[in-house]
């Protein structure tokens, strides 16, 4: 169970979803179906996102020609596996891409000058940062059971940037038309090793 100041930052954050009506939002996952998660995508959601999620599961909502994803929220219930499988691996997915293309870390040490053989080595590097998991599209919280109230991040690679404080204020941010009022006053800080790089 998440712990008490988890369980409220999630449940804040799923009451305030729901009022503004912008998506379809169904019963929220059962302890079976979190384990199931986990275990099948290998890891487990801070106690913000799980509570969040036990709350209600926000799975659709009105899509129109010319948007980017026809499916931005994981529906972690019934969703295709392997795309879920994708979404989950995208901040991966993206850095390696951008090492294909000529980034390289400077905490890596030197740069194989095998283009392949640099894929590899970042693929092995990579295996060992602390894992982000899909809110919606491309933003993403650390994994991390026991731990709650992280920066959401959007993340599209070493192109990384906060969305919110937290899960209440990333609602807030991305789905409330007009940002309230504190909206540009936020001072998010890091908190995940490795994507804090790139922000």
């Amino acid at each position: 169970m998440a712990g008490n100041e988890g369980a409220r930052l999630g449940a804040e954050a799923a009451r305030r979803l729901a009022q503004l009506g912008c998506c379809e939002i169904e019963d929220g996952l059962s302890e079976a179906e979190f384990a199931r998660v986990e275990h099948e995508y290998g890891f487990e959601f801070a106690d913000d996102h799980r509570a969040f999620l036990a709350a209600g599961l926000p799975v659709r909502e009105p899509w129109e020609e010319g948007q980017a994803w026809k499916n931005p929220w994981p529906d972690w219930r019934n969703g295709d596996p392997e795309k879920l499988r994708e979404h989950v691996e995208w901040p991966i997915g993206y850095i390696l891409w951008d090492v294909e293309h000529g980034h390289w870390p400077s905490s890596w040490g030197n740069r194989p000058s095998d283009p392949l053989e640099a894929i590899e080595t970042a693929r092995l590097r990579l295996a060992d940062v602390p894992r982000m998991v899909p809110v919606y599209a491309h933003r993403f919280l650390p994994a991390g059971r026991g731990t709650f109230g992280h920066p959401v991040l959007s993340m599209r690679g070493t192109d990384t940037i906060y969305y919110g404080t937290d899960l209440v204020d990333y609602i807030d941010r991305e789905f409330r038309d007009p940002y309230p009022e504190h909206a540009e006053t936020w001072q998010p800080q890091a908190t995940v090793a490795f994507w804090r790089d790139y922000l």
